[in-house]
């Protein structure tokens, strides 16, 4: 179960994907109780979690404990969802960063909490204000900006912190990537106690226009990794080759101790 401010507690069933605590929920109701906890100042981090990062955290112990700590981790690509819908039986529904994201922004309330970004390329971050505010010019944009591409000083980690401290910021996006993007939010949620971090990846780069999604179809159907696939072939290949290769075998694994687990008890 995942909860977030003990006074106006909100509760979630959850199923595990891999050992990672998936939330069972809508996209509606997600960005409801997203927006009241930056709302009434309640800090907490959620995690958008996809094949991609089901594996490594089976890993990578530092990852799955950042994703397992997180106010909420959604099932953001299509197998994660398939898993809880068909396998698992539950009425959860697919919660991409990049919906959320647009959601969030096409809302016309939402759009005018404090937000602040954080990550990609001085470039990305700079088309992606650009693009936000053109299409949405009320929006409440407070920050927005692009860390060195290495290891942060402790000295230059505090400036930006409090950068989005002043800025008053509610909903803070990072696309930092996986796994940094997860750590760094577990890590820093603490101190950013009245702001709601959203590690979203590659949201970035689709609502700039750096990269063009796939068509809503392939979405639907779950062939977005295919068109991702053809525009970066040279960097996502071993991705969805030797990746989601190991997710259908985990989840294998996960089915057959269910299974067994099941008959033993019976």
């Amino acid at each position: 179960m995942i909860h977030t401010d003990t006074m106006q507690t909100k509760t979630f069933n959850t199923y595990s994907v891999i050992d990672l605590n998936i939330v069972e929920t809508t996209l509606a109701t997600a960005m409801a109780e997203v927006s009241r906890m930056a709302k009434q100042g309640v800090g907490g981090y959620a995690c958008f979690v996809n094949a991609h990062v089901s594996v490594m955290a089976k890993h990578d112990r530092a990852l799955k404990k950042a994703v397992n700590e997180a106010s909420f981790a959604f099932p953001d690509g299509m197998p994660v969802y398939l898993v809880g819908r068909y396998l698992l039986g539950k009425n959860n529904h697919k919660i991409s960063g990049p919906d959320f994201m647009q959601q969030m922004f096409e809302n016309k309330d939402l759009r005018k909490l404090n937000h602040y970004f954080y990550g990609g390329t001085k470039e990305v971050i700079e088309l992606l204000v650009s693009e936000l505010k053109q299409k949405y010019p009320d929006c409440n944009i407070v920050g927005a900006e692009s860390p060195p591409f290495r290891a942060l000083s402790e000295d230059e980690e505090l400036q930006a912190l409090t950068r989005m401290i002043n800025a008053e910021a509610q909903l803070i996006w990072v696309g930092l990537g996986a796994p940094k993007q997860e750590l760094w939010m577990q890590k820093n949620t603490g101190k950013l106690k009245k702001s709601v971090l959203l590690g979203v990846g590659a949201a970035f780069d689709f609502h700039s226009g750096s990269l063009e999604r796939a068509p809503v179809i392939m979405q639907k159907i779950g062939l977005e990794w295919l068109y991702r696939f053809l525009q970066e072939p040279g960097r996502l290949w071993k991705r969805y080759l030797v990746t989601n290769s190991l997710f259908l075998f985990y989840i294998f694994i996960d089915t057959i101790k269910r299974l067994f687990m099941k008959g033993s008890s019976e």
